[in-house]
């Protein structure tokens, strides 16, 4: 997939603020970073890019989940585990450091931060990529105008299925990974059971909700999104969190367009439905978060509720001005989808500014 490169200049000028900021972060000294730029200077005018060393892709890694304006977890940006898979070359070996990623991650419900990066992209083309938006994520089906499982897979279920997949057609069904190397047709591969981590969701004291068959994945592993450090991109970056509790709870499950269990919760309850002044929406609302709350804990898993969640943040503006860096945020984002005017978040205004290193949408993969 070609894509318009950076001339070299601009790259250098990328390639110098970012190594500034990241030798100075780690403590290293002024001439260690003049005799850096002398090697990435000399690479880029032989190459027209350059090679980041090991511990260059760690920092940077972590910088970029610091800048993650979307991001109300960034306190811990610094205990991210970084694997460097730069030197796989096909999708087959891919697929194993993908499943490597799961089971770190996964670490039996003890989440750990987590991201495996591959090879950059090199003269506008990309040596790896994957189609999934995460490497855990249920299927979804149209059958009869009605939608089974997460309408938001539909197009690649489609995929898979032309490609051969068959899938349980239940409202869970894990989706294969596709991968593609270069502009090679895509390849599935069924990530093996044991691997994927799921969470039954059971309310603590509601009667019938356990009867609703509700499950989620226990690990959020974003997979389509593009790392840049440096002004060097890395289009199959797959990286990890844990869930905030609302992810789940206030908007997968509950979404009119997703799962959308809420009249099923408010039925359960006997609550009026045939008006909004009720507050019937809200009341199920929260006892669906409770419900996912609840069973994210019993079953072991890692999880933070979103009034946490917002004091973590809070910790994380306190400790980045104390350095001396700016935070920047994307307030739509970071205030959660359920009581968000409770949380200090709410009243506080936050600049939208892009820094790099960081993580960005970028297009789908080429299609043969």
């Amino acid at each position: 997939m070609a894509l318009t490169t950076k001339n070299d200049a601009a790259l250098l000028a990328e390639a110098t603020q970012f190594i500034h900021t990241c030798y100075s972060e780690l403590g290293l000294s002024k001439e260690k970073q003049s005799k850096r730029m002398e090697e990435i200077q000399k690479e880029i005018s032989n190459t027209g890019t350059y090679t980041h060393k090991g511990f260059e892709l760690t920092h940077g890694a972590k910088m970029a989940w610091r800048n993650s304006n979307r991001c109300i977890g960034r306190l811990l940006w610094h205990m991210l585990d970084v694997f460097d898979e730069r030197e796989v070359e096909t999708a087959d070996v891919a697929f194993e450091k993908l499943v490597k990623h799961i089971h770190y991650a996964t670490n039996g419900g003890k989440i750990r931060p987590t991201i495996t990066i591959f090879a950059p992209r090199k003269n506008g083309n990309d040596p790896l990529r994957i189609w999934n938006h995460q490497l855990i994520r249920y299927a979804g089906y149209e059958k009869e105008g009605k939608i089974i499982g997460d309408s938001t897979s539909l197009q690649l279920t489609k995929m898979c299925e032309n490609m051969g997949w068959q899938g349980d057609q239940t409202p869970f069904d894990v989706l294969p990974l596709m991968l593609q190397e270069h502009d090679e047709k895509p390849k599935l591969y069924e990530i093996p059971k044991e691997f994927v981590k799921e969470v039954e969701i059971t309310h603590p004291n509601m009667h019938g909700f356990n009867n609703l068959g509700v499950r989620w994945y226990a690990v959020p592993i974003i997979s389509n999104m593009r790392l840049e450090i440096g002004g060097i991109d890395y289009p199959m970056a797959p990286f990890n969190g844990w869930y905030m509790g609302t992810e789940i709870g206030a908007r997968n499950l509950a979404d009119q367009d997703r799962y959308d269990l809420l009249p099923k919760i408010a039925e359960l309850m006997g609550l009026d439905t045939k008006s909004i002044r009720s507050l019937w929406i809200d009341k199920a609302l929260v006892e669906l978060n409770i419900a996912v709350m609840h069973s994210y804990h019993e079953a072991g898993v890692t999880i933070v509720d979103h009034h946490t969640a917002a004091e973590q943040f809070k910790r994380f503006e306190k400790k980045e001005l104390e350095i001396g860096r700016d935070v920047t945020g994307d307030w739509t984002w970071l205030i959660p989808p359920l009581s968000p005017a409770t949380t200090h978040i709410y009243h506080q205004p936050y600049k939208n500014d892009i820094i790099s290193p960081n993580y960005f949408y970028q297009e789908d993969p080429k299609r043969n």
